[in-house]
């Protein structure tokens, strides 16, 4: 009992820090550069994609507060190889995410109207689409890829929706302007039975409201 009501003291707490805090809205977007960290190393390449979405500022004090947002983001990775003399093939895997970061933020002002901005903390996201597409110099090498067909889903041959993980950023603030670059580590593995987690980097521009 006496836990119950310490957890229930501890979520009106930060019931109440956010409702007092100043929330400011913006909208962001930018480039992502996502790979698969996988252990011991692996031959895939880096997949360029893209991120977009509205992003949330919680300011406790005027340096300190929560970044957060919800955001479309798109990860995988590529792989290119030789099936045969004279026939090179590249398998990529568009992965495509509902994203939310909540990460402590720091305001450093730098000068009137410019500032920088350090982030870090977890990041929860979900896959609604995932494909695989193909593109070799023979069209004898399909890989028996389907198609449109989503990756995302339960069974053994399908990928884990599910993504948590950590990031940390750097931002400019410019008035209204927002730049800035992150990077995000998975934590949870994207194959079934698997130890690849995702890894992204971006550089984003955005614009307060």
């Amino acid at each position: 009992m006496k836990k119950i009501k310490l957890s229930l003291l501890a979520v009106a707490l930060m019931v109440a820090t956010v409702a007092s805090a100043q929330v400011s809205f913006g909208v962001q977007g930018g480039i992502n550069l996502s790979n698969l960290l996988v252990s011991g190393g692996s031959d895939n390449e880096p997949k360029v994609g893209f991120n977009a979405g509205i992003l949330t500022d919680f300011n406790f004090t005027p340096e300190m507060g929560i970044r957060s947002g919800l955001f479309f983001t798109t990860k995988g990775f590529r792989i290119s190889e030789t099936v045969e003399e004279g026939v090179r093939a590249r398998l990529t895997t568009n992965l495509m995410y509902l994203q939310i970061p909540i990460h402590f933020a720091y305001w450093i002002d730098v000068s009137p109207g410019t500032r920088v901005v350090l982030h870090a903390g977890p990041y929860v996201a979900y896959g609604v689409r995932g494909r695989m597409s193909i593109n070799a110099d023979s069209d004898d090498f399909g890989f028996g890829i389907t198609p449109n067909e989503n990756l995302f889903g339960s069974g053994d041959d399908k990928l884990n929706p599910f993504d948590f993980g950590v990031g940390l950023g750097v931002g400019f603030e410019f008035g209204r302007i927002i730049t800035g670059i992150g990077v995000d580590m998975g934590l949870l593995s994207v194959f079934p039975g698997d130890t690849a987690r995702n890894m992204n980097a971006s550089l984003t521009l955005g614009y307060r409201f």
